[in-house]
């Protein structure tokens, strides 16, 4: 049984743990909540190896390329070997199924059609100087034999190599100092072709040129500021760099993501790592590219021969007419890592236009993320009678650029690819998507939520399946029930 003095106490324990409840509870209410777990990505790049300085293992003479590689391969025996088995050797990926079609396809630079240079076939010297080997000057090179693979196009540090016609070392190249220089790749050794892909600098990408050389953190905050390169997200095991193009893929077999080194809520307003389901990292993150150096936008083939003066900005007499921006906005699409592909003999739009590599994607799709991308509009050669696009000779004896004959320069070129060419031919609007994902701004620079929220903003968000923003209809999960104007299938 219970004393009084012994209630008095309880009566007393708990009226000071009520008054404590009272007064402490709102201190805690109001107290700010603990951060979610601080976005480290830097925990998982990788340490970099000490240089080994290669001038006394490597002392030449070296009169040509291949022995180059012949010393190379006497220390690193299988490299050559792994390099051969990639899509930089091959310029065509493994066999994918594209929907529609009913065989698996290789697709790669190879056998391709773009609306830049066009194609390789029938062009291979001019084409093949960014080909990561020497001596493919036509269909015979030889794809199994080591000594034609350039070591030295990923891996010199000298500054003075520099490849030439069928990726032979450029004339007066000093391949012992090239040799002696060498160790893990620099910005400059992946831009010397993906900076100038397309014929010359800045002009397919959009978010890739030689300012990313030494950038400045305004032009991308990783190599800028945290002074990155690119192998520190191209990863590469067995010479097989991570990554992925869909002007050359279809599929996401090695494909990058922000999430491979950021966390997937990386933010500490919920209300911006609720948009990451739907929108991809870049969309925010990427408010404009060509940031110092303008990007091609438009090449019109059908204008080529004119006796006009040449500009390398708006006109040559060998390309045609060109259109290009600086501080390009991109345009914004649904896409979830895959894309269509126009395969050579593919049948044309000509009334309208016929995308290259349109990117797969819908709102229903859960995998799809709005994404930023540069769209390069051209007009290129098509066969008036059977409809497809052709791959006309353009460099060369008798090409394009040396008698300025499209119709000599689509003979030859069918003869090599074997496409039908029925002696008509006419120029035809396509468009090429180019996913960008360099050239992140630093935080402070990302698009802020009037940006695409506001009257008149980025987005325009029927084309991208909403009826409305969605700050006042809803995300796509929640309309989904309600049956919004979606598309039934994805692009």
């Amino acid at each position: 049984m219970t004393t009084r003095p012994a209630r008095e106490r309880i009566r007393v324990l708990l009226g000071a743990g009520l008054v404590a409840g009272i007064l402490v509870l709102p201190l805690v209410l109001l107290l700010p909540r603990p951060e979610p777990p601080r976005d480290n990505p830097r925990r998982i790049l990788p340490k970099r190896l000490p240089h080994t300085d290669h001038r006394a293992l490597l002392p030449g003479p070296y009169p040509e390329g291949p022995s180059v590689t012949r010393a190379c391969l006497e220390c690193h025996e299988e490299a050559g070997w792994e390099v051969m088995r990639t899509a930089h050797w091959r310029w065509e990926g493994e066999p994918v199924r594209l929907p529609g079609r009913a065989d698996p396809v290789r697709i790669g630079k190879k056998t391709a059609i773009n609306n830049f240079c066009i194609g390789v076939q029938s062009n291979w010297p001019s084409c093949t100087s960014c080909h990561a080997g020497y001596g493919w000057e036509d269909e015979t090179f030889d794809f199994t034999n080591v000594e034609n693979v350039d070591c030295l196009v990923c891996h010199d540090r000298s500054g003075v190599y520099v490849k030439g016609e069928s990726g032979h070392p450029a004339p007066g190249v000093d391949l012992v100092e090239a040799a002696g220089s060498v160790g893990s790749p620099t910005r400059e050794n992946c831009g010397g072709c993906h900076f100038r892909g397309g014929g010359g600098d800045a002009v397919k990408h959009g978010d890739l040129d030689k300012s990313l050389r030494n950038p400045r953190e305004r032009i991308d905050v990783h190599m800028g500021r945290h002074e990155m390169v690119c192998v520190d997200c191209h990863q590469t095991k067995n010479h097989v760099i991570a990554g992925r193009s869909i002007s050359v893929s279809a599929d996401k077999a090695n494909r990058l993501l922000c999430i491979d080194c950021h966390a997937i809520e990386p933010h500490r307003d919920e209300r911006l790592n609720a948009h990451t389901a739907a929108v991809a990292c870049q969309t925010c993150h990427i408010p404009f590219v060509a940031i110092r150096e303008a990007t091609k936008v438009h090449w019109d083939w059908s204008a080529a021969g004119l006796d006009l003066e040449d500009d390398p900005r708006t006109y040559l007499k060998k390309k045609g007419r060109f259109v290009y921006e600086q501080l390009l906005i991109p345009e914004y699409v649904w896409f979830n890592g895959t894309a269509d592909h126009y395969l050579m003999g593919d049948r044309i739009d000509t009334a309208g236009v016929t995308p290259l590599n349109a990117p797969r994607g819908s709102p229903r799709d859960p995998y799809s993320a709005i994404w930023p991308f540069k769209v390069h509009t051209g007009r290129q050669i098509y066969d008036r009678e059977h409809l497809h696009l052709l791959v006309p000779k353009t460099a060369g004896e008798d090409g394009y650029w040396e008698i300025f004959d499209w119709d000599r320069a689509a003979r030859l070129g069918s003869e090599k690819t074997g496409l039908a060419y029925s002696g008509s031919y006419g120029f035809a609007r396509t468009d090429m998507y180019w996913p960008l994902t360099h050239m992140v701004a630093p935080k402070e620079n990302s698009l802020q939520c009037g940006d695409c929220h506001a009257p008149g903003g980025r987005l325009d968000w029927a084309a991208l399946g909403y009826p409305g923003d969605p700050i006042h209809w809803g995300g796509r999960t929640g309309l989904r029930a309600a049956g919004p104007p979606w598309e039934e299938e994805s692009r």
